[in-house]
Order: structure tokens, then sequence, then C-alpha cells
């Protein structure tokens, strides 16, 4: 499968951006990836600084909290510390219940956004939900905004769904309360999504999704989506869980959308560990898509898993050791050596598939097992090359993986 490979359905344009920096989704443009702080939104250093860490992870754009007047007075604030650290990043205003009041209160806040992500649920019970709907779209188009309609199955139109049960109640052949549920999601999505139109928003200024915490259900509504609609998508569990759980669920959710073409963003909503890092989420959502060959962001770090013959730790270190000196590399190494991202490095731990592994990678190690020689053979584009030994392995292969690069992917190649 080839990388950057196009989407099976065209889905519209929507352009976010922050001056000159422009993100595209949809529009068979390769599918982004986003992330959301953890921070008090009020906290203006704290989230610009995790911002910051986020953006130099990879995502390419983030979501901040907007819920008191404090939170929205922070956001041009925050803004402006970014553009002080060279940091054009695009931000989405995520907006819950409060959205209307907090957008005319304080327009500078909309301004310094780049996107408002409106949660159709969330914005007023019976007259006043168009009313307020109504005025977040307002905000939205007199700064120029696009938005995300993102309905979540915790804080589903209950006017919609109360009106669904209803009417299913009356069939003859009632259905199951969740092909029930799932129908009024994908309804409160799309028809919110119209409304914003009727308003006077244009198709490519939408994003629309419909989140649940069920794999199979998330699978159901968003193929549902897909079907029924040309705007773009963006793909999520609403709570994935915390650690391997979370990991493997969003893997399971995402990856048969992404492969059958659906899909336009996404965001790997992980919960952290105590002291874990918020940058988890975006390396996960880029090893989702790089797995499944959509796109490249860092070269594959290929290690074994290790068995009886690797009863030391040591090629486990070094993997360790190599996967972080790669990611912490990326920043300068994609700006001045195009193609890197694609580069395969193995890591192994023994003689059975260590010399194999490492000579179909592009440069690999294989490191010596329980009773084999204290060395470590190098091979550079399939072909041996030199052989490490000591104290200083993992620091002498960095240095061969620099230079590698600077070899492959420099001006000069």
């Amino acid at each position: 499968m080839s990388l950057e490979q196009p989407r099976k359905k065209l889905t519209e344009k929507v352009v976010v951006k922050w001056k000159d920096k422009a993100v595209i989704i949809g529009g068979g443009n390769p599918v982004v990836v986003q992330s959301m702080t953890n921070t008090d939104t009020s906290e203006v250093i704290k989230t610009a600084v995790q911002i910051k860490e986020l953006a130099d992870a990879g995502s390419e754009l983030v979501r901040i909290t907007v819920n008191t007047k404090e939170s929205a007075l922070a956001v041009p604030e925050i803004r402006n510390h970014l553009d002080k650290m060279n940091c054009s990043i695009p931000l989405v205003g995520d907006f819950h219940f409060n959205g209307h009041k907090l957008l005319t209160e304080v327009p500078e806040c909309a301004e310094a956004l780049s996107k408002l992500r409106i949660n159709p649920g969330n914005v007023g019970r019976k007259a006043k939900k168009d009313l307020q709907f109504g005025s977040m779209i307002d905000a939205a188009l007199t700064y120029q905004k696009p938005i995300r309609i993102g309905v979540n199955w915790g804080s589903l139109d209950q006017e919609i769904l109360a009106e669904r049960m209803d009417k299913n109640a009356r069939l003859i052949s009632p259905r199951g309360a969740d092909v029930v549920m799932r129908e009024a999601l994908i309804e409160s999505a799309l028809s919110s999504a119209n409304k914003a139109i009727d308003w006077g928003m244009s198709k490519n200024q939408i994003v629309i999704s419909a989140k649940v915490s069920n794999v199979q259900e998330l699978q159901q509504v968003y193929l549902e989506l897909n079907k029924r609609s040309s705007f773009a998508l963006h793909l999520g569990l609403t709570e994935a869980g915390m650690g391997l759980k979370g990991i493997v669920y969003s893997t399971s959710a995402l990856s048969l959308l992404l492969n059958e073409g659906v899909g336009d963003t996404i965001r790997v909503s992980l919960t952290p560990e105590p002291g874990g890092d918020r940058r988890d989420e975006v390396y996960v959502a880029q090893e989702i898509l790089q797995s499944l060959g959509i796109r490249a962001f860092t070269p594959v770090v290929i290690a074994c898993p290790g068995c009886g013959r690797t009863t030391s730790t040591f090629f486990q270190e070094l993997a360790e050791n190599i996967q972080k000196y790669v990611r912490g590399n990326m920043n300068s190494w994609k700006k001045i050596y195009p193609g890197v991202e694609k580069m395969n490095v193995a890591v192994m731990g023994c003689v059975v598939n260590g010399p194999g592994e490492s000579q179909h990678a592009d440069i690999g190690i294989s490191l010596p097992g329980t009773g084999e020689q204290p060395v470590a053979p190098v091979f550079i584009n399939g072909v041996r090359g030199p052989t490490l030994k000591g104290d200083n392995i993992a620091e002498e292969f960095q240095q061969l993986i620099s230079e590698y690069v600077k070899d492959q992917y420099g001006a000069k190649r």
C-alpha cells in the first residue's frame, strides 16, 4: 500500500488556518491528526506550553476547552504566546452550554481561534436551542471560522432521541434501542449541519462527528454518515480509556473506517495515566495512520519481542533509546531531510532473526543474545557494515543513524 494514499470518497474540503498556516481537512487530502489539551485554559502559560508540546509531537490541530469567561479571555493571550514561540498551529475552541454567550461577550476569543466545535446536544432546550445555535453560527460567519458539529452519545439532543423513540414504539415491529440511538446520532449531526447551512455557512466550512465509546457502534455510525453526506468527517471514540486498553480500542475502531476510506481527521482520546504524557494520543494517532500506510510521520523502529534467547534487557533499552532519539530529531530532520519519515530502523535481540530483519531495514543492528559472541553487526541498505562492541553501542548506533539520514536524505543524495 502506498503512503499518502488518496481517500476513497471525496468529502468537502475544509480549510482551518491561522495567518499563513493552513490545515486542510477532507477533499482527498491526507488525514489530519489532532489532539486536545487537558489544562485549565485560564492558565495561559501552562496551556500554551502544552499546545506547543502537542504541536511539536505532530498534532496538526489542537482543541482547547472554552467553558468560562476567564478561559475565553485567556484564548487571545494563549494565541499571542504561541505566536511568539513561532508556533502557528490552528486552535479549535470547544464550546458547550454557554458558547453563544462567550462568543458574544468575548469576540476576541472567536478572532483568536481557527475553528469552533459546537455540540448540538448542549446548545439549549426547546425555543432557546435554535436561537443559541444560531448565535454561535453568526460568530463563525462573522469571523470566517469553520465549525465542527460534534454529536456525542453521552450528550445527545434529547428532543431528537425522544421523538425517535416514540416513533419507533408505534411501529408494528419496533427496532432495538441501539438502532434508534444510532439513527438519532446521525440525524442530529446532519440536521444541525444543514441548519448551519440554512444560517449562511457553506458545506466547505463544516466538519461533522458523531462519537460513541463502543467500537462496533462507532463503525456503524460513521459508515452510515459516509453514505449519507459529503461533509468532512472527524473520527474518534468519545473515551477510549487508559493505557493499553485505550490504544487497542482506538486502533480497532479507527482502522476499519480508515481502511474503508472513511475519515478526514482523527483524534485518539486516551485517558492519561497519572503523570502520563498528553502527547501519547498524538503518537498513537500517527502510528495508526502509518501502520495502515495512509501517512508517514516518523521512521519506523522495528524491534523483536524478546524470548529466552534475549534474557538481557539491553536490546529493549536500546530499542527505546533509538525510538526516542528518532522522535526527538524529527522536528529538525523533516525540515532538511525530506522523506526521512519513511526510513526503517531495526533493533534486534539475537542471531535467529537479527541479521535477516536488519538486512531488510534501511539500517539495522543485530545485538548478541544469551551466550552469543558480544558483538553487534550493523547492516546498512542490506549490506553488512561496521560491528559495534563495548559500552557505547547506543551512542555509536545513534551516530550511524544520523550519518545515514544525512547521506540518504540530504541535499547531496
